[in-house]
């Protein structure tokens, strides 16, 4: 090694060593990183022991609640309609089960909610400390097959919850009242908190179509009906005062009623069921609709004089059966509404069902027919009552059509698009003098658009067609799936649904007609400028299949029934319509009416206006340019 590596090697051991020294921390600093290393250790035990504690406090938190629930025994009270199961520890309903309604593999009756998913505790705030339901066990007493009372005792006095349920029905009375507790609670307590949370679970095999009317539901004291939503997570803020909050699914629903003084206070969640696997079996997927979560508030006497009454109806959406109930309410002054559980539409719609296709529909089911023969008799019935406007509206057509020839010569007359305006003034004029409307064929068909669209809300929720098989389909509330490969593919599922193929394509022959009728009155300007309209009328029946197939069978059968009823009723017009005698009728008509004062349509009076408008326009124009 030569003499400069050597002094090479030691200017680098100074430099490094003067590094080091110049930026080695100072006692202060030293002491500062120490302080700060006790107290993050110190923290860390801190942490550990909290931790630790945590730990302890949740292990001793369930043991209480083993022991609890060791403790606790089940009471049941039952009649033909309902089996309601309540457990002492918490004093409050475990389990409803719905007789005579099958479950979603059609074995066993409907369990509405059960202790796995659901849960109702009531808390009470004292002086000193509160009572939550759930962390005390009750002793029934004064039990029968339809009433029991539940007690919990607090020092000299009691708190009980009485159940009664009513005979031949699905109303459950409940009140709760304390017994020689005014030592217990404050002057100022004067209400019960209510904690009500389920995870719904699906009742029907058609699980996309059953959430899509699944929804926590409230009505509130002004009459009003509405829900939280049904696709989405949703939260509200009780501010008026409500008279009940129902846990619905489509054809069932668990309501909490507080008939005479309200809830007043309080939020209400709603929550969609997210599988934490999204490729997990159907079955995983399928487990649950959503999470309904209410807390609320209501009246409560701390004295004992007055007891809290609330009522709990647990049955079937039955429009019929719900309305008998509302006579059930506690405060009989009161219509609590319930019937709106059954979803039939906005206003109008609604209206037309309950004072129209309802009452139709019951008739026909009282015959005892099978519901596949319901619906086609329904169809039949509201097709023959709609005879009238559809059979105008293909005589506005159809004269449409046997005046095609006298609008042709007219766009021979005014080829140029300048012209425009004075061929549509004339054709106006030519339709008046003929008796014509053009718009004569729409109006009767959108005066059917509202039993239509009424049909759409009412089958879907008609709980009488739940579980009825028909031809292929083993259940007209759910989708038939005779062609099933058990594998979702993506817009269409695991499934063809052949009624809705059938709908659809009806839905394609009824537009075939309704273009070919109406290319019949166009002229060729008309017919190239309709082609895009064309493609789309002969697309929506293919959008329908992907929006449908998932939809209740009975719906799509109804559907169908009527998309060939009305090629049916198209082709019978067609032929019972000469056009020949038609257009000799128009030009008697004409004849007629040659020297009748003319009164312009709102039409052509704008066209004529506008007419004028131009030449003027036009007129200015030229003088300006010879100026």
């Amino acid at each position: 090694m030569d003499k400069n590596t050597i002094i090479g090697f030691l200017l680098m051991a100074l430099v490094l060593i003067g590094f080091s020294w110049y930026s080695r921390p100072s006692e202060e600093q030293v002491k500062q990183q120490q302080e700060q290393q006790e107290k993050k250790a110190q923290l860390e035990q801190e942490k550990s022991t909290t931790e630790e504690s945590q730990k302890a406090e949740e292990k001793k938190q369930d043991e209480k609640i083993a022991a609890l629930q060791a403790q606790a025994k089940d009471v049941v009270l039952q009649n033909n309609k309902v089996k309601l199961t309540f457990s002492t520890l918490g004093g409050t309903l475990k389990e409803a089960e719905i007789i005579n309604y099958k479950d979603r593999q059609r074995k066993e009756n409907v369990r509405l909610f059960d202790a796995t998913t659901a849960q109702m505790r009531l808390k009470l705030d004292g002086k000193d400390k509160n009572i939550i339901t759930d962390e005390h066990i009750f002793m029934p007493v004064d039990k029968t097959d339809s009433t029991v009372t539940m007690r919990l005792a607090e020092g000299a006095g009691s708190l009980e919850i009485t159940y009664k349920l009513h005979k031949d029905c699905y109303m459950l009375d409940m009140t709760v009242q304390a017994h020689g507790m005014s030592d217990f609670f404050p002057s100022s307590m004067n209400h019960i908190g209510i904690e009500w949370t389920d995870a719904v679970r699906p009742q029907e095999k058609g699980y996309d179509f059953e959430n899509r009317y699944a929804s926590l539901t409230y009505h509130d004291v002004e009459g009003s009906t509405d829900n939280l939503s049904e696709g989405s997570k949703d939260d509200m803020r009780i501010e008026e005062p409500l008279d009940w909050i129902a846990f619905k699914n489509q054809f069932f629903s668990a309501v909490l009623i507080s008939p005479i003084h309200e809830f007043t206070e309080g939020e209400l969640h709603s929550y969609p069921f997210r599988p934490e696997n999204e490729d997990a079996p159907r079955a995983e997927r399928e487990q649950f609709l959503k999470t309904y979560v209410a807390k609320l508030q209501t009246a409560f006497d701390p004295t004992g004089k007055e007891p809290t009454r609330l009522q709990l109806y647990l049955g079937p959406n039955d429009y019929h059966l719900l309305k008998q109930h509302n006579e059930l309410c506690i405060n009989s002054d009161k219509d609590l509404e319930l019937e709106d559980l059954v979803y039939l539409g906005w206003p109008l719609f609604k209206w037309i069902n309950r004072f129209f296709i309802i009452y139709i529909f019951d008739w026909l089911s009282a015959l005892g027919l099978h519901m596949g023969l319901v619906l086609l008799l329904l169809t039949i019935i509201v097709k023959i009552l709609v005879y009238p406007t559809t059979k105008k509206s293909y005589l506005s057509s159809a004269r449409m059509r046997v005046l095609k020839p006298k609008v042709d010569a007219l766009n021979a007359k005014y080829p140029n698009r300048e012209d425009a305006m004075k061929k549509q003034q004339e054709m106006m004029q030519l339709y008046s003098q003929y008796g014509v409307s053009p718009m004569g064929g729409c109006l009767p068909m959108l005066l059917q658009m509202p039993i239509w669209i009424a049909l759409f809300n009412f089958v879907p929720n008609a709980i009488e067609l739940r579980g009825q098989s028909f031809l292929w389909a083993d259940d007209l509330s759910a989708y038939d799936d005779i062609i099933n490969w058990g594998t979702d593919l993506w817009l269409i599922g695991d499934h063809l649904s052949i009624f809705c193929l059938l709908f659809c394509a009806t839905n394609i022959i009824n537009s075939w007609i309704s273009m070919r009728q109406q290319s019949n009155t166009m002229s060729t300007e008309q017919a190239q400028q309709m082609k895009m309209m064309r493609w789309m009328m002969y697309l929506m029946p293919i959008m329908f299949f992907f929006m449908f197939n998932t939809y209740s069978s009975g719906l799509n059968y109804y559907y169908f029934l009527s998309g060939i009823t009305s090629i049916l009723i198209m082709w019978y017009l067609r032929k019972t319509t000469d056009d020949t005698k038609l257009l000799e009728q128009l030009e008697a008509y004409k004849a007629k009416h040659a020297n009748d004062p003319k009164k312009k349509s709102g039409m052509a009076a704008r066209l004529e206006a506008l007419q004028k408008q131009a030449e003027m326009m036009e007129e200015q124009r030229r003088r300006q340019q010879k100026k």
